[in-house]
């Protein structure tokens, strides 16, 4: 238990000082320590909530408010989009914990206790931030860093069940699973496999065309670092800042190869169809978006589909010696399953990814999870389908090197 402990505190406190380390280095070389340095600290913790999914609420001073003259400016601002940077190296330090306590053993106290004892530090962190100008949820600030870190625990937890002997939790659900029929698993198993795959191919071909985007517009990107001024100092922590959201900007290219696109404000879209921005935060990486209208844009819906049909040939010989053959109900059901498993996964990374941002038209940012989730679910459901019915066709030779990879 006390291993466990440890590991949760040791991820939340990697967490916070990504951000702090970075704060304070501004607070000491721009500031000359002049500042009282809480304000740093509350800040980074605000950050590293917000990486999480927490709401937080921003409220200008009354009087600063009422300097700048702007309509509504003392109105309370909730910031909901979530800085998802925060939450993959959450995942990722989970899953190093979960297979850390799954060695020590105890999986299920042991990783009870992280889950426990991360919750109870988030909590406790969140308030001491607690400001004024600043106050993000408490509620959500014990649920949902806790809820990331403790997918990361599960993962790891399950890697080392499979390469050890199952704990009895994992037992029991397997021996419910044999029990079942097995036309029921089969069909179960290759409807999530083809699923993940085509949503992780699609998430793959999204990373390269967002590295493309920033190597495209690397000039504008420069233009806006010089615009803003920020010396190298708040360069860097400008840069550090932005890396936070680079998962949030995959996830926006996700969203615009299977079509429905994001959106960068109240009225703005950039899709396949077009691109159509009004005025957007000076952040650089900003410079690297499209402009414009793109003659071959539908061309990236394309790559949802492809995902798809490969992810569907890909499954079908191993559904095939599961099940002696594949008939055209199996086909209809492993591929409506693998739509609804590739919709659910893509809609909660667009809700994850998008929220509101600031005040006025910002309050709308990303894409929108329930049409994105529709449309994907609908494309693999198609392509998964005709893969699997095109897979039938294959050679005898061709087929076996499919089944290999």
């Amino acid at each position: 238990m006390l291993l466990a402990g440890l590991e949760a505190l040791l991820v939340l406190a990697i967490g916070v000082a990504i951000p702090l380390v970075p704060l304070t280095i501004v607070w000491a070389a721009h500031f000359g320590f002049g500042i009282d340095w809480l304000v740093f600290w509350r800040a980074s913790v605000d950050v590293w909530l917000l990486g999480h999914g927490v709401d937080v609420t921003f409220t200008l001073d009354p009087l600063l408010a009422e300097a700048l003259g702007m309509p509504g400016a003392a109105e309370p601002v909730w910031v909901t989009v979530a800085l998802l940077g925060f939450s993959l190296l959450t995942v990722l330090l989970g899953v190093r914990a979960g297979r850390r306590i799954a060695d020590a053993g105890h999986r299920v106290l042991g990783g009870a206790t992280a889950v426990v004892v991360f919750a109870a530090a988030s909590l406790g962190i969140a308030a001491t931030a607690l400001h004024a100008a600043a106050r993000p949820s408490l509620t959500q600030a014990v649920i949902l860093p806790a809820a990331v870190f403790g997918a990361g625990l599960v993962i790891g937890m399950a890697r080392v069940a499979r390469s050890g002997t199952p704990d009895p939790a994992a037992r029991r659900l397997r021996d419910w699973l044999d029990d079942r029929p097995l036309e029921v698993r089969a069909g179960i198993a290759a409807a999530f496999r083809a699923g993940t795959g085509a949503v992780a191919l699609t998430v793959a071909v999204a990373s390269v065309l967002v590295a493309g985007l920033f190597v495209t517009g690397f000039a504008d990107m420069i233009g806006l670092y010089e615009a803003l001024h920020t010396e190298v100092v708040g360069g860097l922590a400008l840069t550090a800042g932005q890396l936070s959201i680079l998962p949030n900007l995959v996830v926006w290219a996700v969203a615009w190869l299977v079509g429905p696109g994001f959106a960068l404000g109240v009225g703005s879209y950039v899709s396949p169809v077009g691109t159509a921005l009004g005025p957007i935060p000076a952040l650089p990486v900003f410079g690297a978006l499209p402009t414009g209208d793109s003659a071959f844009g539908f061309a990236g819906v394309l790559v949802p589909v492809v995902a798809a049909f490969l992810a569907g040939v890909a499954v079908r010989p191993a559904l095939a010696r599961a099940l002696g053959g594949v008939g055209p109900l199996v086909v209809a059901g492993v591929a409506l399953g693998a739509g609804v498993v590739a919709g659910a996964l893509l809609g909660f990374l667009a809700a994850a990814s998008g929220g509101s941002a600031g005040p006025g038209r910002l309050a709308v940012v990303g894409p929108d999870p329930v049409v994105v989730a529709l449309v994907a679910a609908a494309e693999v459901a198609v392509a998964v389908g005709i893969g699997l019915a095109a897979a039938s066709r294959l050679p005898s030779r061709e087929r076996e090197s499919v089944a290999r990879r």
